[in-house]
């Protein structure tokens, strides 16, 4: 295996298009596991810790802008109020020592279903920004998940950065494990609640293929709080619509039964962290919190 360590990041890109095959790793902590355990050989792996400007933030009017690198502890610790959902997210990953190491970047590379920030950033609604020597693109969130741990990514691409919208309201997530930290998440589920555009978003995680979204759930949800008037009253949602919008949640996933957990657990765990974080959200906005309560 040859191991490479460019300067910087045009370095890098050059890297990618004449070997498409090499495995970035920035944090390594999806990667050196699969290594480790002989799951993945690459001929090649490139490491991207000498490119400062992939551990860079920008926080703009708008939204924020993580560079692959910014870690779980960067973002705990300096943007829970502009991305609250990713900063809850990135509160349950593994243990400090991993947080410290581990980014968004890597989990998107990876694309695994179970990875934990995946929810957070369907439910805000991120863009990835990729680049090659050819170029560089947005990807929707929504279209970047292709299948179980593949992306939309080409070859030749590498994640520079990842644009999430700042928090217009609420954002809460959940996850299932089977002890409180070091664990990879049985089901996760994140919601966003976006008063401004009176709409709402969500993220599942380790329930399906990829991760996905409950569109259904979210036309409900949105519909009833609007027939209601609860965006400009900021009353109680009704008990039957937060039990319509969990059995909705849980109705989106497609999982599976393996050593984690039963696919008729993870779908009735779904429901039960879906009509919670509408509680934890709904209590938020109630109060006039954009952030989290916890």
């Amino acid at each position: 295996m040859d191991f490479l360590r460019p300067a910087g990041w045009e370095e890098a890109l050059a890297v990618k298009a004449e070997h498409p095959d090499t495995v970035p790793i920035a944090g390594g902590t999806d990667v050196m596991v699969e290594i480790n355990f002989d799951r993945r050989r690459p001929d090649r792996l490139m490491d991207l810790g000498r490119v400062e400007e992939l551990r860079d933030w920008e926080v703009g009017e708008e939204t924020v802008r993580l560079g692959a690198s910014v870690t779980y502890t960067q973002i705990m610790e300096n943007l829970r109020t502009e991305l609250p959902g990713l900063a809850i997210a990135s509160h349950t990953v593994a243990s400090p020592q991993i947080r410290n190491r581990g980014g968004v970047g890597g989990n998107l590379g990876t694309a695994s279903p179970a990875g934990d920030a995946h929810p957070a950033l369907l439910a805000a609604g991120a863009e990835v920004e990729a680049e090659s020597v050819r170029g560089s693109r947005r990807i929707p969130i929504d279209d970047f998940y292709t299948g179980v741990k593949r992306n939309a990514l080409a070859p030749d691409e590498l994640i520079r950065a990842v644009h999430i919208a700042r928090a217009d309201g609420p954002q809460q997530f959940s996850k299932v494990g089977t002890r409180n930290a070091m664990v990879i998440a049985v089901c996760a589920f994140a919601l966003a609640l976006h008063p401004r555009t009176r709409t709402v978003r969500t993220g599942i995680g380790s329930a399906a293929p990829t991760p996905v979204r409950a569109a259904d759930a979210e036309e409900f949800l949105a519909g009833a709080l609007e027939e209601e008037g609860l965006w400009e009253s900021r009353g109680t949602v009704p008990p039957s619509v937060a039990a319509h919008f969990a059995r909705l949640a849980a109705a989106s996933c497609a999982p599976i039964d393996d050593v984690r957990g039963t696919a008729a657990y993870r779908r009735h765990a779904v429901a039960v962290m879906a009509r919670r974080t509408l509680g934890w959200s709904w209590e938020s906005y109630r109060g006039g919190r954009s952030a989290p309560c916890g």
